[in-house]
C-alpha cells in the first residue's frame, strides 16, 4: 500500500476540494497526514512516529489485533440487524451489565454517541413529561439538531440558547466564581440543592469536561435528594458524545457536598458510544427498568438497523475482554495518578497553570494569563500543543485555553509525553504573554 500513497500536498489539494471546510483538520496550519497507527503510535507518511493523546476512541490501542480478529471473524459468519435472533447481543449486553449498577438492566445498542444521547434525551422526556434540560457550560452532546439544542459548545455560534436549556457554569462548580456575563443561576441551584425543586449534578472537578444532562422530572417537597428519595428528584442522564471510556470505574455522581458518590447514587440513563468499540461504530444506551417501560408503553417500535449488529457486539465484547485481560483500568489509574501529581508540580510552579483535574489517563490542564480574572490563555495554549508537536513528536489536544490528554488506555509512553509537556511548560517566560508568542519563529 505505501507504494500508492500519494504526496501529502496532493492529499490535502484532494481533500480542500472535494471534503467541506466544515470537517476540520487537526493542526490545519500544517496537518498531519497519518497513514498507520498501532497501540498507542501514529505513524506520518515519512515514518515519523507520534504518540496519539487525543484519539481517545482507540482507547485499547489503535488496531488491537484481538479487536480486529473478532471484527474478521464475525464478519466472515454472519452481519444483520438485531431483530434477527442472536446470541452475541444479548451476550454483550449481559457483560456491560455486570459493569453497572443492577439497576441500570435494560440496553439499546446504535451506532453512535450522538444517537444514543438523541435516544437518552426521548427516553428521559417520555418518562418526566418535561422538556427542560440541565447541561454544563462548554458541553458537546452531538452533532444532531436535538443535540446541538443541548450543547453550548455548538448553540452559542449558532441559533443561541433554547428558552428550556440551563447552563451550569463549570467554573461556579469548581470555584465559585464564573466567568459567563450571564449565568444561570437557576441551573446552579438545581445542581447545588439550594432549590425547593432540588435536582441532583454532577461536580466537573474530575475529568478536563465531561457531559451530563438533567431532564426535569417534578417538584419535591425541598428534601435532600439521595439515593432513597430519587422518586422525588430528575432524572440524571450520563450523556456524552465521548463515553465509552473505561479509565476509572463508574463515579456517576459527586455533589459540592460529596454525599453522592459511587455506590451511594445510580442515574437513570448511561450512555456509552466511541470507545466501546475502539473506533468501530457502536454506541450503546442502558437504563432502568421503569424509563424503559414508559418509553415502550408509547408504543413506538425503536429499531436501529446496524445498532447490536452480531459484528458490533462481538467487538464490544473484545473490547471488555482486553480491558480485563490486560488490566487497563488499573493502568490507567496507575500511570493518571503520576501525571496529575507531575502536572500539579507544574502548577505550583507556573501562575499560567490555573487547573489541573482529571480521572485515570483523562486529564485537562488550564492555561489562565491572570490568576485574579482568570481568562483563559488561549494563544498560550495553542502553541504549547504545536510547540510540542513539532519538537516532541506527540499529537496532543487543545480547546480554547485546556489543553487535554486523552491516550490509549494501554499507553505505556505517556509518562514521558507529560515529561516533554512539563519542559514546555517551563519555559513560562515564552508563554507568558501572546505579544511573546508572535514574536516566535
Amino acid at each position: 500500500m505505501a507504494a500508492d500513497q500519494r504526496p501529502k500536498a496532493d492529499t490535502l489539494a484532494r481533500r480542500q476540494r472535494l471534503i467541506s471546510s466544515s470537517c476540520r483538520l487537526f493542526f490545519p496550519e500544517d496537518p498531519v497526514k497519518i497513514v498507520r497507527a498501532q497501540g498507542q503510535y501514529m505513524y506520518d507518511e515519512q515514518g515519523a512516529e507520534y504518540i496519539d493523546c487525543i484519539n481517545n476512541v482507540a482507547h485499547v490501542g489503535h488496531c488491537h489485533p484481538l479487536v480486529v480478529q473478532a471484527a474478521h471473524e464475525q464478519n466472515q459468519v454472519l452481519n444483520t440487524n438485531s431483530r434477527y435472533l442472536h446470541d452475541t447481543i444479548v451476550d454483550y449486553a449481559q457483560r456491560l451489565s455486570e459493569t453497572l449498577p443492577e439497576q441500570l438492566c435494560v440496553f439499546y445498542f446504535l451506532n453512535s454517541g450522538s444517537e444514543a444521547n438523541d435516544l437518552a434525551l426521548r427516553l428521559a422526556r417520555h418518562y418526566t413529561g418535561h422538556q427542560d434540560v440541565v447541561v454544563l457550560d462548554h458541553a458537546y452532546h452531538g452533532h444532531l439538531s436535538s443535540l446541538i439544542d443541548i450543547s453550548p459548545y455548538k448553540f452559542r455560534n449558532l441559533d443561541g440558547q433554547k428558552e428550556w436549556v440551563h447552563v451550569v457554569c463549570t467554573a461556579q462548580l469548581t470555584t465559585g466564581r464564573c466567568l459567563s456575563p450571564s449565568p444561570d443561576n437557576m441551573a446552579l441551584s438545581l445542581l447545588t440543592g439550594t432549590s425547593p425543586r432540588h435536582l441532583p449534578g454532577p461536580l466537573p472537578g474530575g475529568p478536563p469536561q465531561p457531559s451530563y444532562g438533567l431532564c426535569q422530572r417534578g417538584e419535591t417537597s425541598g428534601q435532600q435528594c439521595t439515593g432513597e428519595g430519587q422518586e422525588d428528584c430528575s432524572l440524571l442522564c450520563r450523556v456524552s458524545a465521548q463515553c465509552g471510556r473505561a479509565d476509572h470505574s463508574p463515579c456517576w455522581l459527586l455533589l459540592p457536598s460529596g454525599r453522592l458518590q459511587g455506590k451511594d447514587f445510580v442515574p437513570d440513563i448511561v450512555t456509552m458510544g466511541k470507545s466501546i468499540g475502539n473506533g468501530h461504530p457502536v454506541a450503546c444506551v442502558a437504563t432502568t427498568q421503569p424509563v424503559a417501560r414508559a418509553f415502550e408503553a408509547t408504543g413506538v417500535e425503536y429499531f436501529n438497523t446496524f445498532g447490536g449488529s452480531p459484528v458490533s457486539c462481538a467487538v464490544g465484547l473484545a473490547v471488555l475482554n482486553v480491558l480485563e485481560k490486560e488490566q487497563l483500568q488499573a493502568h490507567a489509574t496507575s500511570v493518571g495518578s503520576f501525571l496529575m501529581e507531575l502536572l500539579g508540580q507544574q502548577k505550583i510552579k507556573h501562575p499560567i497553570v490555573g487547573d489541573v483535574r482529571g480521572v485515570g489517563l483523562f486529564i485537562g490542564v488550564d492555561l489562565i494569563k491572570d490568576e485574579a480574572t482568570r481568562t483563559p490563555a488561549t494563544e498560550e495554549a495553542a502553541y504549547l500543543v504545536s510547540r510540542s508537536l513539532r519538537d516532541s513528536e506527540w499529537s496532543g489536544g487543545m480547546e480554547g485555553n485546556r489543553s487535554q490528554v486523552q491516550p490509549a488506555l494501554s499507553s505505556h509512553d505517556t509518562l514521558g509525553v507529560l515529561f516533554q509537556f512539563s519542559e514546555e511548560m517551563d519555559m513560562e517566560e515564552k508563554v507568558r504573554s501572546c505579544e511573546t508568542l508572535r514574536l516566535q519563529p
